[in-house]
């Protein structure tokens, strides 16, 4: 029995791609921060937690969405065949149910912040599951994945402080572009099945070469923004030394991935984007405390 509900959970686990968590999670910390600095309050425990069930709720809500949207375009490609509703590990309805409870499990997190953030707790729903439909209509959908995840770094400033700011906001940016950037190079693997199955992305609307500039610029973007964050945020030395590899690492995926090789997209995608995430947030969040301490 215990063998079989743990297979269960690692499915669920699996569907979500829950260790891509470290993409979005370190800078919900660093909005929650920059908010406890800004209101000059000391550390709440409830606050954080929600904020991370928060993060987690939402961010489950939205893959699993993602996964019961796209299972049959998921069963026709063989890169994807695999994933658990096609291979009938998960059922559609199941999985259904799993966006549901997340759904309203992050809601009533959001509710328990402040007023605010429950006000706001469906438009981010919105932005987050509708990403999935984006695909079938517009190429722009890796900016609409980017909005979702830019969500964090504000959604967590305004549950500490009730209002926006303009740091935090720079955050979101740089997550909007920096998420952008990365998922148009993971959308390269599938930019043949995708223009066979009508469905939209800026690798299947233009050649491999024009799609890989498009998400370098993005990621020029992300650097000018990440020199704006510390600038607006009087980022000292640790600051700028987890920016430095941030940076480092983001001109590292873009020198193992060519157009006429993609053989290392997931080590560009998956590995290098989530150290890269977390060492910067990591240091963001150092930098504040040893600023505020």
């Amino acid at each position: 029995m215990m063998k079989k509900l743990l297979g269960r959970a690692n499915d669920y686990l699996s569907l979500v791609k829950f260790s891509h968590t470290v993409f979005a999670m370190p800078f919900a910390l660093v909005g929650y921060f920059l908010g406890t600095e800004a209101a000059g309050e000391g550390f709440s425990l409830k606050i954080f937690l929600l904020i991370i069930a928060c993060m987690v709720f939402a961010r489950s809500a939205a893959m699993g969405f993602n996964r019961y949207a796209d299972h049959r375009f998921d069963s026709m490609n063989p890169r994807t065949a695999g994933r658990e509703i096609p291979a009938g590990r998960i059922s559609q309805r199941h999985a259904l149910v799993f966006v549901i409870t997340s759904s309203v499990l992050f809601i009533v997190a959001a509710g328990l912040i402040n007023r605010l953030t429950l006000v706001l707790s469906p438009v981010a729903l919105a932005v987050i599951l509708g990403y999935s439909y984006t695909k079938r209509f517009t190429p722009l959908c890796h900016f609409i994945l980017g909005l979702g995840l830019s969500l964090a770094p504000i959604g967590a400033y305004i549950a500490v402080t009730g209002t926006f700011a303009l740091l935090p906001l720079i955050y979101s940016a740089l997550v909007l572009t920096w998420v952008s950037g990365f998922d148009i190079i993971y959308a390269l693997q599938d930019d043949e099945f995708d223009r066979e199955a009508g469905l939209y992305s800026i690798p299947s609307v233009m050649s491999r070469r024009s799609a890989l500039i498009i998400s370098v610029l993005l990621h020029v973007v992300s650097a000018l923004l990440v020199a704006a964050a510390g600038l607006a945020g009087d980022g000292g030395v640790i600051y700028w030394t987890g920016a430095t590899l941030f940076l480092a690492l983001l001109a590292y995926q873009h020198s193992i991935v060519r157009p006429d090789d993609l053989s290392r997209v997931n080590l560009a995608f998956g590995t290098t984007n989530g150290i890269a995430g977390l060492i910067y947030g990591v240091m963001v969040i150092i930098d504040l405390l040893t600023g505020i301490l």
